[in-house]
């Protein structure tokens, strides 16, 4: 095992099962930090934006269409297990799909729940490196792919929606090229440095286009739950670079750092903050819901493990 693999999975090894009284410290620490920042950042938005207009909204929300915005959001992550599953196979780890997204349920439940130690990520590449002895680099590096397909298929969905927002100064000729350039210069550093991950490439992206569009579908259903008529595309798009700036883990699950991104984006694409921010919490409201299922598996682990196949048959 190399030294790279030693210490992702060392390193996830310590969260599950701290060994000293230093590394609890560290885990309690880091998640007093997530939380002291992520009240800052909610302090400083509500400074900006009276928290009444917002507490308004909630009172007054049509909560047939909040609904419709939980189906939406949990076909989203349906919909991104599937896309993980892509990426498994690149490295010949072939699940059932009932297994893997009771994995990823239990995944998004760590991230949310248990922010200063053990991450979902993290306790997939521990527990299918143990069950299948499968180098950790490998399931690592397949995780980030997904990952990343994610992050591809939002600048996507930005850039097309800078069709519909003329108040951008900028043609759209400039981000679309800029788009693709990117996008071709990242699928050759795939295929020359990464090539088992060229063979589901396009398959995991197109994937990841599918998820991003039911999240997009979850915030038009929160619209539409406060009677919206106005233009749709200056919310997605302060939505989705919002999720952009919850990608960095120094909050808990991105909240303060999506409303702070709907505060200052308010005046730039001329929309209401407090709809704005009332579309954040929201989200952020529905997506801690359906992470709390996660919590079945962890209580009932011999649920997780139905289905999981055994090491010989994982492999074509």
């Amino acid at each position: 095992m190399t030294n790279i693999e030693e210490s992702i999975v060392e390193g996830v090894e310590e969260d599950i099962k701290p060994k000293t009284w230093k590394q609890t410290l560290w885990n309690i620490t880091k998640t007093v930090l997530k939380i002291v920042i992520t009240a800052a950042l909610l302090y400083y938005v509500f400074k900006k934006v009276p928290y009444a207009s917002v507490e308004a909204r909630f009172v007054h929300a049509n909560y047939w269409w909040m609904l419709a915005g939980v189906a939406f959001y949990f076909a989203s992550m349906v919909a991104s297990s599937w896309r993980l599953l892509s990426f498994f196979k690149s490295i010949n780890l072939r699940l059932d799909p009932r297994f893997n997204f009771r994995l990823y349920l239990l995944g998004i439940f760590y991230n949310f729940l248990l922010p200063g130690g053990i991450g979902g990520d993290g306790y997939k590449i521990y527990l299918l490196n143990k069950t299948y002895k499968l180098p950790a680099k490998k399931v690592f590096w397949a995780i980030l792919f997904d990952r990343l397909s994610g992050l591809w298929a939002i600048g996507l969905i930005i850039v097309c929606l800078k069709v519909f927002i003329p108040q951008i100064p900028i043609h759209f000729a400039i981000p679309a090229s800029i788009f693709v350039v990117g996008s071709i210069v990242y699928y050759v550093v795939v295929r020359v440095f990464f090539k088992e991950f060229g063979k589901h490439f396009f398959k995991g992206h197109a994937k990841a286009v599918v998820v991003q569009a039911f999240q997009v579908l979850t915030i038009i259903m929160i619209l539409l739950g406060q009677d919206f008529t106005g233009k749709f595309a200056p919310y997605l798009l302060a939505f989705l670079v919002s999720a952009l700036a919850a990608v960095v883990p120094i909050n808990i699950g991105g909240a303060g750092a999506r409303e702070l991104v709907f505060q200052k984006s308010a005046g730039f694409f001329h929309i209401d903050a407090s709809l704005g921010i009332y579309l954040s919490i929201s989200f952020f409201l529905i997506s801690l819901l359906v992470a709390l299922s996660g919590i079945y598996y962890l209580i009932r682990p011999s649920r997780l493990q139905e289905g999981l196949p055994k090491a010989e048959e994982i492999k074509e």
